[in-house]
């Protein structure tokens, strides 16, 4: 009995010394702070400044342009109308700025009408077309950012084309298009619907495109334009009002017969076009020649990664140590392109010309940051051997092509 009444008393002991314990008792609080930088910081700054100071900037091989009689501006160059140049961001999309930038040039020298026209609608649309070939060849085909020209026609004639102003591609403050994280979430899904075997096409484009929907905002099915309303097929008909069937690709390469209509065969080619207008390399500059002398401006694309190309002096020429202008020919042109020194690295917008020495320069007007190093923004100065040697493809209306079709 007493050791019960011990044990009793304990208890009520212990539970008297709890409530006053926890009446007593003061509660923790929470709050935001901003992150101090402690030692570790230190630690990870000085240990990047000492690599930075001992490893030597990696080097590379250009050629030196002192003593150069070289365009240096604008105005030594004829010219016609173009939009003013634009930039595409972290991505691989120039040939949509290039070949957005090349029709807005045609609406205006067609119906002298200046329009600003979305290049992010066309990428929006052509990684959903990706992804539903994707589907198709279950896993065979090229999926990333880059494609061709002609890509633009197909996504207009599918899905219409709005204003830049209906639609940006960007997301609210946003500052320059970025697809990094967008083709890397992409990419990763379609390889793991791959490794699933989970070939279902209308699931993979609905989830490819919630993703685009995440990174670009959601394309608009109808807007306003100038006070009247349209659907991007309308804009398209009326206020473009190009005949997109007028417009082929050109090329001139020795791996296909000439005057015969080929595969462009380069990744970007993704859905493996055959529609490429195969043509002698002097066929081939004469077109440009021809072209750009006559009020036409050229859709243009090729390779980009020459000792000869320099964003700080604005001009892509062929040094005399690389090959001398006059062994500049199909041979050489096809051997760069068989063993892989040139490639369809990037797509520009031919938009004048000027001579120098006998020989012509080409005002470029360029969407890629190298572009916008220094003054004039956006422009590139191609000489006529660059061209020659390093551009594979243009795009350009059946009236610019002479009797070209009638040989095909």
């Amino acid at each position: 009995m007493k050791t019960k009444q011990l044990l009793f008393s304990l208890f009520i002991i212990f539970l008297c010394y709890n409530i006053t314990y926890s009446q007593n008792e003061s509660r923790s609080k929470g709050e935001f702070v901003e992150p101090k930088s402690g030692f570790f910081n230190e630690i990870v700054k000085e240990s990047d400044q000492y690599i930075s100071e001992t490893q030597s900037p990696e080097k590379i091989f250009k050629v030196d342009f002192t003593g150069m009689d070289l365009p240096k501006e604008l105005n030594e160059f004829k010219y016609y109308w173009h939009e003013p140049t634009v930039s595409q961001g972290l991505t691989g999309t120039c040939w949509a700025f290039s070949t957005t930038s090349y029709f807005e040039s045609e609406i205006n020298r067609l119906h002298n009408r200046q329009v600003k026209l979305s290049e992010m609608f066309t990428v929006y649309w052509e990684y959903v077309e990706k992804a539903k070939y994707f589907v198709k060849t279950r896993g065979k085909s090229h999926f990333a950012e880059g494609s061709e020209a002609n890509a633009v026609t197909r996504i207009w004639s599918t899905y219409g084309i709005v204003p830049l102003e209906a639609y940006t591609g960007l997301l609210p403050g946003q500052p320059f298009h970025d697809h990094r994280k967008l083709i890397t979430e992409m990419t990763n899904y379609l390889q793991s619907v791959k490794s699933l075997n989970a070939w279902n096409e209308d699931e993979v484009a609905n989830t490819i495109k919630s993703i685009l929907n995440s990174y670009m905002g959601v394309p608009p099915t109808s807007f306003k334009y100038e006070g009247d309303e349209f659907t991007p097929k309308d804009f398209l008909n009326k206020v473009v009002n190009l005949n997109l069937d007028n417009y082929i690709d050109i090329m001139s390469l020795m791996q296909e017969p000439y005057y015969k209509k080929a595969i462009y065969d380069v990744e970007d080619n993704w859905w493996y076009s055959k529609d490429y207008y195969n043509v002698p390399l002097d066929v081939f500059m004469n077109l440009i020649k021809n072209a750009i002398r006559n009020g036409y401006t050229v859709c243009i694309g090729g390779d980009v990664s020459e000792p000869g190309i320099d964003s700080w002096h604005k001009v892509a020429m062929i040094p005399s140590f690389d090959i001398p202008s006059e062994y500049i020919d199909e041979n050489a042109r096809e051997f760069r392109f068989n063993n892989k020194t040139t490639g369809d690295d990037h797509g520009i917008h031919m938009v004048g010309y000027t001579t120098k020495n006998g020989k012509d320069w080409y005002l470029i007007k360029d969407s890629g940051a190298g572009s916008k190093n220094v003054d004039p923004k956006g422009y590139y100065y191609y000489s006529e051997d660059y061209v020659k040697l390093k551009m594979l493809t243009i795009m350009l209306p059946k009236d610019a092509c002479g009797d070209l079709l009638s040989k095909f």
